[in-house]
């Protein structure tokens, strides 16, 4: 007999669970767009979005997903016929890749494969062959969310530094925003995306994207900018409307008010990166205990490129559909599917899982999810080595 009666958790890289008193702000009657609290309350949260992705510089506001803000960075960084150079390390480099050639943007991609970094010499090897100067700019995903692989951004700018290429760099931080280490002026990114469902801790419907000067002054020749995906007066005009290209995302900002104070005021950046480092390391420590002598395995197999806010793994012969489904069905957790690793009509793409641990996550939930899977193990007779709980317990503690 299920034992699913009671609050069901979602423990997919995305939505991720948004925090009571998020919600609790976002339910209320609609205020007056024009004028007063909201405007105000708006215009004093530009300087803490700046915060979240450690930069002084401009922030553009959509009501979009992930899938949005590439097409708004598309336009804004781009002509038609420019070149641009993608580092894919998953399968949202290459949608992000997609998305710029639908527009008439010519892609090279350096593909790192499905559990990999990116490589920053790579990078740097392919710079210095553009002797012309052709490519615009650098496309590399921080976070993977389906490879769950983490590329160095700091490597990636030395790289592009190293061979005095003038290319952008552009940054999809969706999966990392507020989760990973994620510093724009420190690590010189001239363009970062991010979206409100993943570490902001909200419901789809917000995008932003963060852009530098020397990216603002790039986008003012483009020919593919259209009015609604212009950054420019999204960042820089003076007129409230002008932030969201017309009605506001007003229930959004309210819970976009109170995820930042959360973050910021009360819990502190860099401690909510830490959180997000701990949490991933017992998840780590779980699977490193399954995987003696079963063939189970994560996904990236070096620990300093690994996500902190989703785990991507291996439980062979059709072991992570079977499992997922008895998590679902059995005990009201949800994994994510294995997105991008195999087609779905593919035995393989049984194989694949993903937990994410994202946004407002804690000790109990992540251990309540290692539980899960272990029972759900023994359940259905899959192969796994022993002390997986015990581990994660351990490294949590360990820090």
């Amino acid at each position: 007999m299920p034992i699913t009666t009671g609050r069901p958790y979602l423990a997919i890289p995305g939505p991720s669970v948004s925090p009571e008193r998020v919600l609790n702000a976002m339910h209320r009657t609609a205020p007056n767009i024009y004028e007063g609290e909201l405007v105000e309350m708006t215009r004093a949260m530009i300087p803490d979005l700046r915060r979240v992705a450690m930069t002084r510089q401009h922030v553009a506001i959509y009501i979009a997903n992930g899938h949005g803000i590439w097409e708004a960075a598309n336009c804004n960084m781009f002509s038609r016929r420019d070149r641009a150079l993608l580092a894919a390390t998953g399968r949202f480099g290459h949608g992000w890749a997609e998305a710029a050639k639908a527009v008439g943007v010519d892609v090279e991609m350096i593909d790192f494969g499905k559990s990999r970094a990116a490589d920053p010499q790579k990078i740097a090897d392919a710079l210095r062959a553009d002797t012309g100067h052709r490519i615009n700019a650098v496309m590399v995903t921080h976070v993977d969310t389906a490879s769950s692989a983490r590329s160095d951004l700091q490597a990636v700018r030395q790289a592009i530094d190293s061979v005095s290429h003038p290319a952008l760099l552009a940054v999809d931080a969706v999966a990392s925003l507020g989760c990973d280490e994620l510093r724009m002026d420190d690590w010189g990114i001239d363009v970062v995306l991010g979206a409100s469902q993943k570490g902001l801790m909200l419901p789809p419907g917000l995008g932003f994207i963060w852009f530098s000067d020397k990216a603002l002054e790039r986008s003012a020749t483009s020919d593919l900018v259209t009015p609604y995906w212009n950054w420019r007066p999204r960042g820089t005009g003076a007129e409230f409307w002008q932030y969201f290209g017309g009605t506001a995302p007003t229930h959004h900002l309210y819970g976009l008010r109170e995820s930042l104070t959360m973050i910021l005021e009360e819990e502190g950046l860099e401690q909510v990166w830490q959180r997000h480092r701990r949490l991933a390391s017992a998840i780590w420590a779980a699977f490193a205990a399954w995987g003696k002598d079963s063939g189970i395995a994560l996904n990236v197999a070096e620990p300093e490129a690994r996500a902190w806010s989703v785990t991507a793994a291996r439980i062979p012969e059709g072991g992570a559909g079977a499992l997922r489904r008895w998590l679902e069905q059995e005990a009201g957790v949800t994994l994510g599917i294995g997105l991008g690793m195999a087609m779905p009509h593919e035995p393989a793409y049984q194989d694949f899982l993903r937990v994410g641990h994202m946004g407002h996550v804690n000790a109990h939930m992540t251990l309540g999810v290692l539980a899960a899977m272990e029972a759900g193990m023994q359940a259905l007779g899959i192969r796994h080595g022993g002390g997986a709980v015990e581990a994660a317990a351990g490294a949590l503690v360990a820090g």
